[in-house]
């Protein structure tokens, strides 16, 4: 294994193992607020793939070298994940939890609708371009598609009845 892969590839799970206790701690608390979840049965199926692609990762790209330039693109991804989940705070979770507030319309939310699916489907490029693995890129933006169509569908509906009562 190459010294810029492994660590590369472990901060990678790492950070996605942190993203899920954060987001069970978040979750936790909004249902303990009055919370609900909607799009649950779809959840094991989100979280196989996003597995799968960092599986992918680790079996094909252990030994490759980083290819700089990616590696440059996926730090500055990592900023807009900071600025993303500073903005939600509490709210940020990897469920669809909806809670009868206004919705969060600061930091990347005044620009884009859906900024944290927008910066997985970078990812989902960009993080296997680091170990030249183009083709992890393309399968995984594929299947990630398909997810997030779903995914979207089931939030944007649930959301819908919010959308006239935003936040600062």
């Amino acid at each position: 294994m190459t010294l810029g892969a492994a660590l590369f590839l472990s901060f990678l799970i790492v950070q996605r193992l942190s993203e899920l206790v954060i987001a069970k701690r978040n979750t936790a608390r909004l249902l303990a607020r009055g919370a609900y979840e909607v799009g649950a049965d779809h959840y094991v199926y989100m979280v196989s793939m996003h597995s799968a692609w960092i599986a992918a990762l680790v079996i094909f790209g252990y030994n490759n070298s980083i290819h700089w330039p990616w590696l440059f693109a996926f730090v500055l991804l990592q900023l807009m994940r900071v600025w993303i989940l500073t903005s939600l705070g509490g709210r940020w979770t990897t469920r669809i939890i909806i809670l009868e507030e206004p919705l969060v319309v600061k930091g990347p939310f005044r620009f884009i609708p859906h900024p944290n699916y927008t910066l997985v489907v970078v990812e989902i490029i960009v993080a296997p371009m680091v170990l030249g693995l183009i083709w992890v890129a393309l399968v995984f933006s594929v299947l990630n598609a398909a997810m997030l169509y779903v995914r979207i569908s089931a939030e944007n509906a649930a959301l819908a009845p919010l959308r006239d009562r935003t936040s600062n």
